[in-house]
């Protein structure tokens, strides 16, 4: 079978540390292209915009969208419009108004459009939900904290109107969730920290329950300067789980469950571009929104509260 041709839109740190490696490592993908105002890759045909991609380039069958998420939704009605597969780095879209837009045109055009959630794909992910489904949790619990300035500097659009503020890292944390819960979650209250400087959230509080009751509460912070977390904690009668290290590594009852060096830093998106290309080949879609949707639920109830200027 034919190498599928892809281009990629965007380059930044995200295809320099990720996807040019795993595509370079992967015989179902070859990188053709990029399209990027600012950035190229060496030995690759560059072009400033996707359009000049797809008008003057080689020839693609499926794009790679990675640039910042403000501009992500027209990037990727582009390439569906030229009849291209499209994979979506998180977030997927701005809105979800976006997003569906984008489902019903690669549906109706028979197109391959992925979603991509890449902690899904950490190492230690199938097991939890494997266990959560047999071990029913009577409580949820995330905790994620990082330092913004150390993933984040000086990015001014995080900040901004549309920007998605502590939900950038967090969306991966209700990727997790959405995932490895055994029922559907819902949102009931969030209170929302921002700056006063600032347009969107530092930190929130999020209470959410299943249809149950059963409590998922979620502590987001971008302000964790000493010591950072990537957790969610299932309480059950057989024990506690704890999914940590945004999902590379998994604890049942106090035992921790062996890690494995296999893909090693780019265990997550070797995944997501072995999925991608069951995709392009059966030219269908696999597009989760309740990631995006419990963000989206946050800004639409959530309290704001004021605090201190953020300096950046």
């Amino acid at each position: 079978m034919a190498s599928i041709r892809i281009g990629l839109v965007g380059v930044g740190k995200i295809v320099r540390d990720q996807h040019q490696p795993v595509i370079a490592a992967n015989s179902d993908f070859e990188l053709v292209a990029t399209a990027s105002p600012h950035s190229s890759l060496p030995g690759i045909a560059s072009f400033r915009t996707l359009g000049e991609l797809l008008s003057q380039g080689p020839e693609v069958d499926a794009v790679a969208v990675t640039s910042v998420s403000a501009v992500r939704d027209d990037i990727a009605r582009e390439a569906l419009a030229a009849g291209k597969a499209v994979f979506l780095e998180k977030r997927p879209c701005t809105t979800l108004s976006a997003l569906d837009d984008l489902v019903a045109t690669a549906r109706s055009g028979k197109l391959a459009l992925f979603a991509s959630w890449h902690s899904r794909f950490a190492m230690q992910v199938e097991a939890a939900r494997v266990w959560l489904a047999r071990h029913p949790p009577e409580r949820l619990e995330i905790e994620w904290r990082e330092d913004v300035r150390c993933w984040h500097s000086s990015e001014d659009w995080i900040w901004e109107r549309g920007g998605p503020g502590v939900f950038d890292p967090s969306v991966n944390a209700f990727s997790l969730l959405t995932h490895i819960a055994p029922t559907r979650i819902f949102l009931n209250e969030a209170e929302l920290f921002v700056p006063a400087n600032r347009q969107t959230p530092i930190a929130a509080t999020l209470d959410m329950a299943d249809h149950a009751g059963m409590p998922v509460t979620a502590t987001l912070d971008w302000r964790a300067e000493d010591s950072q977390t990537w957790e969610i904690r299932a309480r059950t009668q057989d024990g506690l789980l704890r999914l940590f290290d945004g999902g590379a590594r998994l604890e049942i009852a106090g035992q921790a469950l062996p890690d494995t060096e296999v893909g090693g830093k780019y265990f997550e998106y070797t995944g997501l571009y072995r999925r991608f290309a069951e995709l392009v080949h059966a030219r269908v879609l696999d597009v989760d929104e309740r990631p995006l949707r419990l963000a989206a639920d946050a800004f639409l109830i959530g309290r704001r509260t004021p605090v201190d200027p953020f300096p950046g």
